[in-house]
């Protein structure tokens, strides 16, 4: 009895101990929360730093709670609408002394997310306000942003090389072979090449065709950009003779950017530090390299949106659209559906813009939040949409309700195809003697049968199934955009389209942002646009969400960390990417052959923005690079 005794007062002090863990940990963590809420009375006069931390998004993925309290990497990203209101804010705000880019942390954004940021930072230009940059070396999205800038400013022992689009993308169709497994493909699109790396071991001359065009426009509209904001830079002989123009300056990187007029001014972060000073003043008994700041946070809490005016509700569609329920950053059907619906029901509003920046994903889900759109116009509201960066797929999809389509030139748009994969592993079964049999009563007994095949009346639905969505998205389409469907299945095909090529063809009205679409959707409401204001119809996060995203600026708070500063030397940035990407395509494999529903989704088009893999998408690349090392 002793012993038992024993025992049980081992476990209840175990017990306690871990309640009053818990307990410490909630309220540090609480206390963490309340500190990191804005101050709107710190807001005085100095410099205003806009950090552009990981990602530029349109709207982050909700922190993941226990990635955050196990001190696990978490994505960063940056929300659009808060940088670019903050920077059109700053133009005539004279607390704003300068305008300060902190790029270190910055992994880049889709292209015309990116270029959106970059004209803002013109128009501060414009304005006779000083803007700032500074990075150790820039990417190229990095530098878009930056080439607006008054000043540039590097490490002397960084430098800043450009990469332009596009790269190699992974075929897994010799690892399927030897591994035995069957994927069987349904689709619907000659350029649907989401699909390829599991037919085939190399790109098909048709998708390749369409990439080359693609990307060929992408690139050229970052060069006009750059060159609009810095026409002396020679942007075009360091994109085309990078290595003679190194070799040139001895091999220097940096001294090669300041000689070609790409960088202004190369110093370390106190010698920058210190030129702000000048601009914004500096705090007395603090370090060399300190200046006044502004904070984006406060000044955006200091500058809340106006709450008086006609309400123009604005639905924001990004990441990949699932099935249920999700939380900010992706796309779940019901969740926006019934964000859309309870806005309509509850908010007064006047119109609807809906903000896509969405790769697509479940067609079930896409349709969904298509219907819930159509209620607004049910209700005789104008329904404007406003593409970001990426409306591809079921982003198009869900943009079908539209009374007018705005996009940027260098909006990723189109992919109107559809697919769905289904794995079997019969052959790899038989690789190690295990073989199935059965009794069949219908065609589609035990249908689909992982362990025999899929039979051929299986296979004849499936496809027949997705191509009659295909014929439903292809007539969606058609009536949206009044053209004729033959036409609409010739732009479509799972073809990608730049912005500049997708307004041509007829799949975008006008180029033009998020305001620009706010103000179309006030003129058809019979509405001065001056005159009304946004309501965002957002999720709200989860308190538990909202712990650890404070938990999380607790931990990035000293920005010289290791683990906060996401900067480097090239060989950093380069490696740190391609394992990101590595990653991502690895996870691909895994979520498509994991049996999700038919998608309307355009892989492909993550390439064009840096890679967000999940934590289990790292430790399956950490794997194989880990095996494939001796």
């Amino acid at each position: 009895m002793k012993l038992v005794r024993a025992a049980w007062k081992l476990l209840v002090g175990v017990k306690d101990a871990l309640v009053l863990l818990f307990m410490l940990l909630f309220f540090v963590t609480l206390f963490a929360l309340l500190s990191a809420r804005p101050n709107p009375a710190t807001v005085s006069n100095g410099a205003l730093v806009v950090s552009l931390d990981g990602q530029l998004v349109e709207q982050p993925q909700e922190t993941d709670p226990f990635a955050s309290l196990a001190g696990g990497q978490v994505t960063k990203q940056t929300r659009l609408r808060d940088v670019i209101r903050a920077l059109d804010l700053a133009r005539t705000d004279p607390k704003v002394k300068a305008v300060v880019l902190d790029m270190d942390s910055f992994t880049g954004g889709y292209p015309a997310v990116v270029a959106q940021v970059g004209e803002a930072v013109g128009r501060v230009r414009a304005a006779n306000k000083p803007v700032l940059a500074y990075a150790l070396g820039y990417t190229d999205a990095g530098y878009l942003i930056a080439a607006n800038a008054s000043e540039i400013w590097a490490h002397p022992l960084v430098g800043t090389a450009f990469m332009g689009p596009g790269g190699s993308q992974l075929y897994y169709k010799g690892l399927i072979d030897k591994l035995g497994v069957n994927a069987h493909i349904y689709r619907v699109g000659t350029y649907k090449s989401a699909v390829e790396p599991y037919l085939r071991a190399d790109q098909s001359p048709e998708a390749r065709a369409a990439n080359q065009a693609l990307y060929g426009a992408i690139l050229g509209r970052w060069q006009e950009l750059v060159a609009k904001a810095r026409p002396k830079a020679r942007v075009a002989d360091f994109l085309n003779r990078p290595a003679e123009m190194v070799q040139a300056a001895g091999g220097d990187l940096s001294r090669a950017n300041v000689e070609a007029g790409i960088i202004d001014k190369t110093g370390d972060e106190i010698a920058f530090g210190k030129r702000v000073a000048e601009l914004a003043g500096a705090p007395a008994g603090k370090p060399a390299g300190s200046y006044n700041t502004i904070k984006l946070a406060d000044y955006l809490s200091a500058n809340p949106l106006p709450t008086s005016g006609d309400a123009i509700g604005v639905v924001t569609v990004a990441g990949e659209i699932v099935d249920g329920e999700a939380g900010s950053g992706t796309a779940g059907g019901d969740t926006i559906a019934r964000l859309v619906l309870k806005g309509l029901a509850e908010k007064k509003l006047k119109a609807l813009v809906v903000r896509v920046d969405s790769p697509g994903g479940s067609v079930l889900a896409s349709e969904k939040i298509r219907q819930a759109i159509l209620q607004a116009k049910a209700q005789g509201l104008p329904v404007i949409v406003s593409m970001s960066g990426l409306a591809a797929s079921g982003g198009y999809w869900v943009s079908t309700p539209a009374d007018l389509i705005f996009a940027e030139p260098n909006t990723i748009t189109g992919s109107i195809g559809v697919f769905g994969i289904i794995p079997t592993f019969e052959n790899a079964l038989s690789k190690i003697g295990v073989t199935s049999d059965g009794v069949r009563t219908t065609p589609l007994s035990g249908q689909p049968d992982v362990f025999g095949g899929t039979t051929p009346a299986f296979d004849a639905i499936l496809q027949g199934s997705i191509e009659d969505i295909y014929r439903r998205f292809v007539g969606v389409v058609a009536a949206s955009r009044k053209l004729a469907p033959a036409r609409v299945d010739e732009i479509g095909q799972g073809r990608v389209w730049d912005g500049g090529t997708a307004r041509q063809i007829g799949l975008v009205d006008r180029f033009g942002g998020l305001a620009d679409a706010i103000a179309e959707a006030a003129r058809r409401a019979k509405l001065d646009p001056a005159k009304v204001r946004p309501v965002y119809l957002d999720k709200e996060p989860s308190w538990a969400a909202q712990l650890a995203e404070a938990w999380q600026q607790e931990r990035d708070r000293d920005k010289g960390s290791e683990e906060s500063r996401i900067g480097g030397d090239l060989f950093a940035r380069v490696t740190a990417d391609r394992r990101a990407r590595l990653g991502q395509a690895l996870g691909d494999v895994r979520r498509l052959l994991g049996g999700q529903s038919v998608q309307a989704r355009c892989l492909e088009c993550s390439g064009f923005a840096p890679a967000t893999p999940t934590a289990a998408d790292r430790a399956l690349a950490e794997l194989m690079i880990g095996r494939a090392l001796p």
